[in-house]
């Protein structure tokens, strides 16, 4: 199994919510790559819970689990879901990651995604 070790850099503050500044990871045997998945919801936590369950069956499809992420990619449709992002990842994180680890996350506010429909997509990097 992979080493890996989630960290913050005094220098660099505090993040801002559910995330961390980085990740190191050493012997890793495999490093999974998860495109960015989406899901169907009537609502903005509704596709949020999707992706990310979609992203957890992913990771368990390779052998892995949250404790293997090394890195979340968030892409949003409106500037205006960020609240509800962060307080989604507020009350849902600290279930995935329950020490309190929270995996580096890059935030984008995107023009569209694939579909209309969609206001939320999540890629994650894992190390195995």
């Amino acid at each position: 199994m992979a080493d890996i070790s989630i960290e913050n850099v005094e220098a660099l503050g505090k993040p801002l919510g559910q995330y961390s500044h980085m990740t190191r990871v050493k012997n890793a045997k495999e490093t999974l790559y998860i495109a960015g998945m989406l899901a169907p919801g009537d609502t903005f936590d509704a596709q949020c819970s999707g992706c990310f369950e979609q992203v957890g069956k992913a990771l368990k499809a390779a052998g892995g689990g949250w404790g293997n992420v090394a890195q979340f990619t968030t892409y949003l449709v409106h500037s205006q879901d960020i609240p509800k992002f962060m307080a989604w990842r507020l009350r849902e994180f600290p279930k995935m990651f329950p020490d309190g680890k929270f995996p580096p996350n890059t935030l984008l506010i995107v023009d569209r995604l694939v579909q209309e429909q969609f206001l939320v997509e999540v890629q994650t990097i894992a190390a195995l």
